[in-house]
């Protein structure tokens, strides 16, 4: 039959190999995606092992106002509409009280502006005031 030399066969295998190399697909990135190549990071496919962005605000609950800590802005909410600032209209400033801390996964905290509001309602530190203050004779609320 048909007899091949070693230097054929050697031949053959790298151009086999070449070809199976060249086939390889290489992973496209969309434009302005960053992968960060530390030590410390999970590759771009994995998860973060829980840990995920935290953004802390306070939220003043009487004037219904968030303020970004790392951003150093206020959002409150100006005819329907979230607005971001760096200062707040007189009428919020001047009224703002006693603020909760709240740290999320969200750059926008209105979106859970609804379960915010139903656990701090307006007048919600007055009322956990009077709470504190039933029985002990002072009955003058907050505000004293």
């Amino acid at each position: 039959m048909f007899q091949s030399s070693p230097l054929k066969q050697l031949l053959i295998f790298f151009v086999i190999l070449l070809t199976i190399s060249a086939c390889r697909t290489v992973p496209v990135r969309a434009p302005g995606v960053h992968v960060s190549a530390g030590h410390n990071s999970p590759p771009a496919h994995a998860p973060a092992h829980g840990r995920r962005a935290q953004y802390r605000y306070y939220y003043y609950p009487d004037v219904e106002v968030y303020f970004d800590l790392r951003r150093r802005s206020y959002f409150y909410l100006s005819s329907g509409h979230w607005k971001l600032s760096a200062t707040l209209p007189d009428t919020l400033r001047l009224r703002l009280g006693t603020h909760v801390s709240l740290e999320l996964e969200t750059d926008t905290p209105y979106r859970y502006h609804r379960q915010h509001r139903k656990f701090y309602p307006p007048g919600y530190f007055k009322k956990k005031h009077k709470k504190h203050n039933k029985g002990r004779g002072q009955g003058h609320g907050y505000d004293d």
